[in-house]
């Protein structure tokens, strides 16, 4: 079993982890229903790409 012949300092180790981190959604202002939504989602009152294309609840 390999073992560390010296200690990783938390400035190592981080730097190391840097790529790993949160992603932020993508959100979008809707042009038609002026809402904000996830890009290439269907908005909340159910409008895509200017089109009604669910029924509001």
């Amino acid at each position: 079993m390999a073992t560390p012949s010296n200690k990783n300092s938390k400035s190592h180790k981080r730097n190391r982890r840097g790529h790993i981190g949160l992603n932020v959604p993508n959100i979008v202002l809707d042009q038609t229903t002026g809402e904000y939504r996830v890009a290439h989602r269907v908005s909340p009152s159910g409008v895509y790409n200017g089109k009604q294309v669910t029924d509001k609840k």
